[in-house]
């Protein structure tokens, strides 16, 4: 009798992720929108407002590479939905605020905390934990889930901002992520194993490993055993610019910046959401090159084009939407995160089966580098008028970037010699190039 082929259920697991993804996304997209109205209402300055943005952002990747050890400990199932929970209570709370300080802690450190506990440390656990074929391509489509959150909620965020204040949409986003709970709780699955299955594209059933208790101490040592190698500051340096100049600066400041020139806030908006459309295409194609290139190739790709484009772009702001600002939308959605599935390919490969915590750590220096573009560009508007000098700043940035990941040499394997069992061999993250 022949086996009846079916859906894998990783491909079920993978979608799950994706909506959580896209739950998660949500109050994420709204800095930009929020930032005149929250201005015009309560007179706190750009910079001011942009601090509570770097909070978040910076809680968001700090938070990133204990979730991922939290996840091992107890479960993907409970971080996530505890995470969701978190986001709609600092979304929520918004509503009643009254001063900076209580921005700083709804928008910045519980939405920072609960955004960053499904952050891209997520991805990596569970394409690690599910995945051996097709890893890459699914780690595109799971990073994309935030273009995607970006996709649903920027316009009809901006609309509700428009037609019925800024209180109302920070209400649908929290109810937005409240509504994800249940699906994560009835349909996230933390092993293969449990099912009596091997991961996708495996031949082996493997038992997980036993839950490791101290999930901050294993995250603390893993940046520590991590921190002496060549290949961490590298690809850190790096994706410390690529939020810098995603996040930070573009996701944070590019609907002020085209308001400034005369644009409606919801054209802005829009043309924001057409990066999180191509994002989409950009990202998955992305992870099925990471299949078959060298991802430090890709990366450095990235970068320098990135920077290229950045460079011209305050050329192109007018009041309304021409033809070569949406030549940018497009390519710079391309580029948004295309950066993403290299680099967890590459953490792979120097950090083993530590990838994850490790590119969890990878990942805060990219939401440190967000929070550094959002506050610094505040400043920059308040002081000089415009934000002129923050996009050429970041265009330079991104080109030295580039140069960043070029640096990155191909991990050479470790010789085992004949006597000695491969059980013993050192251990892959071990690499110090």
């Amino acid at each position: 009798m022949t086996r009846s082929r079916r859906l894998h259920p990783a491909w079920a697991v993978a979608a799950v992720a994706f909506v959580a993804l896209v739950g998660a996304a949500g109050f994420r997209a709204t800095p930009g929108v929020l930032l005149h109205p929250l201005h015009a209402e309560f007179g706190w300055p750009l910079a001011t407002i942009s601090a509570a943005v770097s909070v978040n952002l910076m809680l968001y990747g700090l938070t990133a590479p204990f979730a991922a050890a939290l996840m091992d400990r107890f479960g993907i199932r409970r971080v996530v939905a505890g995470a969701l929970v978190l986001v709609a209570l600092g979304s929520g709370l918004t509503v009643m605020m009254s001063a900076s300080w209580q921005l700083i802690l709804c928008w910045g450190v519980l939405v920072g905390l609960g955004t960053g506990s499904m952050a891209l440390a997520f991805v990596a656990t569970v394409t690690g934990r599910w995945f051996v074929r097709r890893r890459g391509l699914v780690t595109g489509v799971l990073t994309a889930g935030g273009a995607t959150g970006q996709l649903v909620f920027l316009p009809l965020i901006a609309v509700l901002v428009r037609d019925h204040g800024w209180r109302v949409a920070a209400l649908v986003v929290a109810g937005a992520a409240l509504a994800v709970v249940p699906l994560v709780v009835w349909l996230l699955r933390e092993h293969p194993a449990d099912l009596g299955l091997p991961a996708y594209g495996a031949t082996e059933v493997l038992p997980p490993a036993p839950p490791a208790r101290g999930a901050a101490a294993r995250a603390i040592a893993a940046l520590t055993a991590a921190a002496r190698t060549r290949p961490f500051w590298l690809l850190a340096g790096g994706f410390a610019i690529c939020g810098a100049t995603t996040n930070g600066l573009v996701g944070t400041h590019f609907v002020p910046a085209a308001h400034d020139h005369g644009m409606p806030e919801t054209t802005a908006a829009g043309l924001l959401a057409l990066v999180g459309i191509f994002d989409i295409a950009g990202t998955v194609a992305s992870g099925w090159l990471t299949d078959r290139m060298d991802s430090r190739l890709l990366l450095g790709a990235y970068y320098a084009l990135r920077g290229a484009s950045l460079l011209v772009l305050p050329g192109l702001f007018a009041d309304t939407a021409q033809p070569s600002m949406l030549v940018f939308i497009v390519f710079y959605g391309l580029d948004w995160v295309a950066t993403v599935p290299p680099t967890v390919a590459l953490c792979r490969e120097y950090f083993g089966a530590s990838a994850a915590v490790v590119f969890g750590w990878v990942f805060a220096a990219h939401q440190i580098g967000a929070a550094m573009a959002a506050t610094g560009a505040g400043l920059v508007r308040d002081q000089l008028g415009d934000y002129a000098l923050a996009w050429y700043a970041a265009g330079a940035l991104s080109i030295g970037a580039a140069g960043l990941s070029l640096l990155l040499r191909r991990r050479q394997p470790v010789p085992v010699p004949v006597a000695v069992p491969v059980a013993a061999a050192p251990r892959a993250w071990s690499y110090r190039g």
